[in-house]
């Protein structure tokens, strides 16, 4: 179960302060999971939350926190992949990069919005839930949460990531690309939807990163930076 809220922290994604105002709306919980000892369920909850906040969560809400990393990092969509090989031919590579800085910014306003959502998860979540998950694989928190969660975020993520266009002027950036490849002789005409693209794309980073933070603890003792985690994560390691 630990592990399932480390997991939701790590999507967190607003201040620490906005988050924990948050989790102190969470039901004080007096019951406990058979087998940890007495673990306080609650306790353990915000403990692994604010954890996940500080470790992964401000990464991606960051500037940069999609566009440079990599293992999150947006593209370009495959059937716009001819448009950015056709715009860098032709001497148009900073649009085409500066389109691509535009679908990660939007990302990263987008997931702000994940914390609520995440600890909503957390408070419908049973005990049976925590318990499975607790003894299931290295990503089974990180397979409850996206079960649990995308239908919400999608639609928390896609009117941000269409806003986040229009204010930082990716609409406009994205259409002049889209209007300049398009008068090229010979190419195909392309007119793809980017703001359920950058939706989907920014919800696959978010949990791509849930599952790192899961994987580093359960199998990282060291990861467990406290008693409480270290008890919760004991159980997992004696199944």
């Amino acid at each position: 179960m630990k592990k399932i809220l480390l997991l939701a922290v790590t999507f967190s994604l607003t201040s620490c302060a906005q988050v924990q105002q948050t989790l102190n709306q969470l039901p004080q919980l007096s019951s406990q999971i058979p087998g940890v000892g007495g673990v306080d369920i609650a306790s353990g909850l915000k403990e692994a939350l604010n954890k996940g906040i500080t470790v992964q969560v401000s990464k991606l809400t960051a500037v940069d926190g999609f566009y440079k990393n990599e293992a999150v990092k947006i593209l370009m969509p495959e059937e716009l992949q001819k448009v950015d090989a056709t715009l860098r031919k032709v001497g148009l590579s900073s649009l085409a990069d500066e389109g691509i800085k535009m679908l990660n910014r939007a990302a990263e306003d987008a997931v702000k919005e994940a914390t609520p959502i995440f600890v909503s998860a957390v408070k419908n979540m049973s005990f049976t839930d925590a318990k499975n998950i607790l003894l299931g694989n290295d990503s089974a928190a990180t397979t409850y949460l996206q079960g649990s969660t995308t239908t919400a975020l999608y639609g928390k993520f896609n009117p941000v990531i269409k806003s986040s266009f229009e204010k930082v002027g990716a609409d406009v950036v994205w259409t002049k690309i889209i209007n300049k490849y398009n008068t090229i002789p010979l190419v195909k005409k392309v007119n793809p939807d980017l703001t359920d693209y950058t939706t989907t794309q920014a919800l696959s980073g978010v949990f791509k990163m849930i599952a790192v933070e899961e994987k580093e603890i359960r199998n990282n003792i060291s990861a467990r930076t406290t008693p409480l985690l270290k008890s919760v994560f004991a159980m997992q390691d004696g199944k």
